[in-house]
């Protein structure tokens, strides 16, 4: 039977309606009690009969105005006859509910929801369930009001910068009612922590329902549900999973109390269309691998076991990769917001989020800030490598190995056997191709971290991860690496799914222990995984794309500080200042790479750098070069040195200088500056903007230089000597004396005599030495920065006296009383005492005091004359004890804070020692330091 477009366009919708749990009816047949939901065609309103009016438990929610498919294109002009119904009112029933229109084909379908604050259509991929639609109709207000109006200001706490600029732009998009939203931040910024928190916020704040997290692997799965079930908000003393519900999907089952539900998106698809997914789906990154489904993938049709109302948000981890084709199915299925999380987008990324980024920190950004390090390219090209190999006819034979099993075999050949690069470890494997590279690997290894070796001259391997073309290559290089470098099992292992060993226990091996020392990875650990002692990333393999390159290359820009680092890493000097990319297949050659390497001048000395900034030269590549070089400066030097810096440097840091220097010449500040002049100056004449704007532009490289003075850059050439080494492979070594461990007395004595010189010298100069030396019954006003400094200014005129250097000297010639204090602050005091008295023989200061306190305590507690000391006072007087120990001397302010504001500060002693307070405090200093 022909049918009308008209009755087409009913027909479908009739089938949506019910597919979501609507009863269907005719006005002439209409009985709201036969279902919770029911769709009445033709219902008569004040305004005539609407196309379709919902009913939910006999209570009128929402219309439906129907349109033949040709006028889907221009469906939203429908919307005012939508609004007229709702609002005309309907005989016998009450309509005080009724604030939903939907416009629809059957095959386009806008929603609005007229309690929202700005009443906005969108597209809906069906129709709301009944109880849906009745539940927010009678929930007050609506979410899209709650985002306006109910987010309060964000906690800054614990957050960098770039997190609090991305969670408050899209706090503000939300509240804009914009329904996608972009997070570009670089790998290594904290994404997900940003994650965990707005997430948070929308459950707290906004009252949403439920929230997805979509990644494609399941690693990255993995260690969502990690951040999440390890979030800790700034506002409750609970951690987040104590608060919400958290579910990793491993089946097809949503549970109905999840409030975060972490889904790779294979699996989601799969849920959706109704099938069971392949495990082995959700390893590999599917649009890398090449498409994890055999067969031509089928559209997403509506599942009514997953409405499209099930989740009020949809986060998108590494969206740079599941927006497109088949993938675009499932986020189209939702009605969500929708909101990207990536470091790299690109074109289609920026369009599927209706270029709304809310976020733009890039790498160079990152670096500048420190949050992440730069890194350096070292390149390795064999001549298999780069135009492949040949086996000619006369061997015969060649050996053939079943990627799987590795089942080998050998096949006659009659003919010349050819292949390309782009064949190898696939097609072809060459065993002395893999052998070259990891050997010369090997060798360019301690040019590369002169400073890693061991007491016996051991060479101590960065932590490495090897990208392999696939499972097969994967072992072949593990093997060679093994041989390779005289090393067991444990020193190279691999991490992907296939692995015999439980690949979760390697990775975190690998993060944690001193083995292994390089790790094999195909997919796993490619994207997403945080290893922050890497130091090494060598490329034997190339990518289809830049992201995933750009992806891969971000597992080694984490920060790490130097004790977590040689936990890892024991002969590492400093925190870690940069990794390093080895590039064995080119993939840093070809357009792959988005951010470029900072060092641009790698063969120059840091001192001609300065040189030629100082007498100003201004050109890119110089001043990325000299960032990159205070970068890593910056990860070495003390607090003090920093210090130093910023003074002569008018009060710029190292990070500021190098923000500035990169500033210059990037592209936004530039064209920021350009807006500014052109707003300053608007309506003036073409050649005095141009002029303002040339102006403006050079004023970026003069103020981003102008700090480096003569005095600024040879401090900073002076520090750097400080903290490097030169490696001597040339000279020959021969032994002129051998005795036991230890000083020998001569030495000692020298030693000593140095160091008492030294003091005395400097006597007049020094707070701390004027105070033990000309003035000693003011020792106690001796304070912790006073021996702070005094220590600074002995390292940096002679670090051969070092307190502890200068220690064994003194337990060589002299007997001491007590242990070898923990820190160069203590021993120093505890010289000073032997050296200016009142100490006759070296004696470990704390236990000095501790002596002090015994004898002080008897004393009063045996005096007739003195009440004794309560528990509570005691437990004070025990603490200023250990302060003392540490800190020298005790003020009045200190008690502000830890550990005395555990017990309520300066009140509390008052309120436990009452007017004697300051008497007490007072004849502590005194006798603790006697």
């Amino acid at each position: 039977m022909n049918q009308t477009p008209e009755q087409l366009a009913r027909d479908r919708i009739d089938r949506h309606l019910r597919q979501a749990g609507w009863e269907v009816q005719d006005k002439n047949g209409v009985d709201l009690y036969a279902n919770d939901g029911v769709a009445v065609r033709e219902f008569q309103t004040n305004e005539g009969p609407a196309d379709y009016v919902l009913f939910v438990k006999q209570q009128p929610v929402g219309v439906i105005e129907a349109k033949r498919e040709e006028a889907g294109m221009n469906i939203t002009v429908v919307e005012e006859q939508s609004l007229r119904y709702l609002t005309a009112g309907m005989k016998f029933v009450s309509t005080d509910k009724l604030c939903f229109a939907y416009e629809s084909t059957g095959e386009i379908t806008r929603f609005t929801d007229y309690r929202d604050p700005l009443p906005r259509s969108r597209e809906v991929f069906s129709f709301h369930r009944p109880e849906t639609l009745l539940a927010w109709a009678t929930t007050a207000p609506a979410l899209r009001r709650r985002l306006k109006e109910h987010m309060p200001p964000l906690p800054e706490q614990g957050l960098r910068p770039a997190q609090i600029e991305a969670i408050n732009n899209l706090e503000r998009s939300f509240a804009d009612n914009r329904p996608r939203a972009l997070i570009q931040m670089a790998t290594g910024a904290g994404k997900t922590f940003t994650a965990c928190t707005f997430v948070y916020r929308l459950l707290k704040h906004a009252k949403a329902r439920r929230v997805l997290f979509l990644v494609d692997t399941r690693n990255l799965g993995e260690q969502a549900e990690q951040a999440f079930l390890s979030y800790q908000p700034r506002d409750d003393n609970r951690k987040f999973s104590e608060l919400y519900n958290v579910q990793r999907l491993t089946s097809s089952h949503v549970a109905g109390d999840s409030q975060v539900v972490i889904s790779t998106i294979q699996r989601l698809y799969a849920t959706l269309k109704g099938e069971e997914l392949d495990p082995t789906a959700e390893e590999e990154d599917p649009n890398e691998s090449g498409g994890w489904r055999k067969k031509e993938p089928l559209p997403v049709v509506y599942n009514e076991r997953h409405p499209i109302e099930e989740f009020d948000f949809v986060v998108i981890d590494e969206c740079h990769r599941s927006i497109y084709n088949l993938w675009r199915q499932v986020l189209d299925y939702y009605d969500a917001f929708l909101i990207g999380l990536t470091a790299t987008p690109d074109s289609r990324t920026y369009g599927f989020f209706n270029k709304n980024v809310v976020s733009e920190y890039t790498y160079e950004q990152s670096v500048a800030d420190g949050v992440n390090v730069p890194y350096d390219v070292y390149t390795i090209e064999t001549r298999i490598t780069k135009a492949g190999g040949l086996i000619p006819k006369s061997e015969r034979r060649i050996e053939q190995r079943e990627k799987l099993s590795r089942r080998r075999r050998w096949e006659a050949i009659d003919e010349d056997v050819e292949y390309e690069a782009r064949q190898l470890d696939r097609d072809v494997v060459s065993p002395d191709q893999i052998r070259t590279i990891i050997r010369e690997f090997r060798r360019v290894l301690p040019g590369l971290f002169p400073d890693r070796y061991h007491a016996d001259g051991t060479f101590e391997v960065p932590k490495t991860l090897v990208f392999a073309k696939s499972d097969s290559h994967a072992d072949d290089i593990i093997q060679c690496v093994r041989e390779e470098f005289g090393q067991g099992n444990d020193f190279c292992k691999k991490v992907t799914y296939k692995s015999d060993e439980d690949p979760k226990s390697v990775l975190n091996q690998f993060r944690n222990s001193w083995n292994p020392r390089v790790a094999v990875t195909v997919d796993m650990i490619a994207t997403g995984t945080d290893v922050k002692p890497l130091e090494v990333l060598l490329f034997l393999r190339d990518v289809k794309s830049s992201n995933y390159f750009e992806q891969m290359k971000g597992r080694g820009t984490r920060t790490i500080d130097f004790d977590a680092l040689r936990d890892v890493s024991g002969t590492a000097k400093h925190a870690k200042t940069h990794f390093v990319i080895i590039d064995a297949v080119g993939a840093t050659e070809s357009k792959k790479t988005v951010s470029r390497p900072l060092e641009r001048k790698p063969g120059v000395p840091l001192k001609d750098l300065l040189g030629a900034v100082k007498m100003g030269v201004r050109d890119e590549e110089l001043f990325s070069s000299l960032a990159n070089r205070l970068i890593r400066l910056e990860k070495q030097v003390t607090p003090d040195e920093r210090a130093q810096f910023e003074q002569l440097a008018g009060g710029r840091s190292i990070k500021q200088a190098v923000k500035q220097l990169l500033d210059a010449y990037d592209p936004d500040v530039q064209d920021a500056a350009r807006t500014q002049v052109q707003s300053e100056l608007r309506g003036a004449a073409p050649d005095d903007i141009d002029r303002a704007t040339e102006q403006a532009l050079e004023d970026l490289t003069r103020n981003a230089a102008r700090i480096f003075n003569g005095a600024l850059c040879e401090y900073v050439e002076n520090v750097r000597k400080v903290h490097s080494q030169v490696i001597d492979h040339v000279s020959v070594d021969e032994v002129l004396r051998s005795e036991a461990a230890g000083f020998s007395q001569e030495r000692s004595k020298e030693v000593v005599r140095d160091f008492q010189g030294w003091l005395r010298e400097h006597a007049e100069e020094i707070t701390a030495l004027d105070i033990y030396f000309r003035h000693p019954h003011r020792r106690r006003e001796v304070t912790f920065a006073m021996v702070k400094s005094l220590l600074a200014t002995l390292k940096a005129d002679r670090p051969n006296l070092a307190p502890p250097y200068v220690w064994e000297a003194y337990a060589k010639l002299e007997e001491v009383k007590g242990g070898k204090p923990e820190s160069e602050l203590v021993a120093l005091v505890s010289l000073l005492r032997r050296v200016a008295g009142p100490d006759e023989r070296l004696t470990d200061y704390p236990g000095q005091v501790d002596r002090n306190y015994k004898r002080w305590i008897f004393a009063r507690n045996n005096d007739g004359g003195v009440v004794k000391f309560t528990e509570e006072q005691l437990d004070w007087l025990r603490m200023i004890r250990d302060h003392v120990k540490q800190s020298f001397h005790l003020e009045p302010d200190d008690l502000d804070y830890a550990p005395f504001d555990q017990r309520g500060g300066r009140g509390g002693m008052f309120r436990a020692f009452g007017a004697e307070m300051n008497a007490v405090i007072a004849e502590m200093n005194e006798i603790l330091v006697a």
